[in-house]
């Protein structure tokens, strides 16, 4: 690509919609399923009771969501078999919250943003769950979660998809789960206050891990 067909493009990019970049960028459309089945909604109740079983149990079986292997009896044993089914899972349900969970611990088992035999970057999955169903508040916490990773690091933009999940989210129990997410990752940037503050709001809720405290109590952080 010549220099001045770089400008072009760049230029390009920056009049365009978030939801045409992201297209530009390689996430794709979920909104097109060339034939295939879907998309449906993780979230609404019709699509969860008469669509999500077909899905789940001809690919998003508990084998394909553990990353032991495929659904079917060839793949069963072949952690690799877990792709193609994992694809078709997040195709059909764009934000299906578990196969989106399955696809970041993928990533990081794998080591690559784009695990083998994947169509798309985990980051590109979470933002076709997004486009798809913006109000999703779990998906802004997967999305969070997956930033604020370690590996990842990327804790400004994790606190902002965290804050729109916070807006989103209704459930006490996913509240719980959300602060408990946001506790570590204010410990991991050594923002004690504030992970200490998370961490009561998670346990108001009744979250019942234990971890995010005993980090304080060994930092010499955690009162009462």
């Amino acid at each position: 690509m010549t220099f001045s067909s770089r400008v072009v493009l760049i230029s390009a990019m920056l009049t365009v919609s978030l939801p045409a970049l992201a297209q530009i960028l390689g996430c794709g459309d979920p909104l097109r399923r060339d034939g295939g089945y879907g998309p449906f909604d993780y979230t609404d109740p019709v699509h969860y009771r008469e669509k999500l079983p077909i899905v789940d149990q001809n690919h998003f079986t508990p084998n394909v969501e553990n990353l032991r292997g495929g659904a079917t009896e060839a793949g069963y044993n072949n952690p690799k078999a877990v792709a193609g089914d994992l694809r078709y899972t997040l195709m059909a349900f764009p934000n299906h919250h578990r196969a989106l969970a399955s696809m970041i611990r993928l990533s990081f088992k794998e080591n690559k943003p784009k695990p083998d035999g994947q169509r798309f970057t985990v980051e590109c999955w979470l933002d076709r769950a997004i486009r798809w169903r913006p109000e999703d508040g779990t998906v802004r916490m997967l999305y969070g979660n997956y930033l604020s990773h370690a590996k990842i690091k990327r804790y400004d933009e994790a606190i902002a998809q965290y804050k729109k999940a916070e807006d989103a989210l209704t459930n006490q129990k996913t509240m719980g789960n959300l602060y408990y997410n946001m506790g570590l990752l204010y410990f991991n940037k050594k923002d004690y206050e504030k992970a200490r503050d998370f961490a009561n709001k998670a346990y108001a809720r009744g979250f019942p891990l234990s971890g995010l405290k005993e980090m304080l109590v060994r930092a010499g952080k955690w009162q009462g």
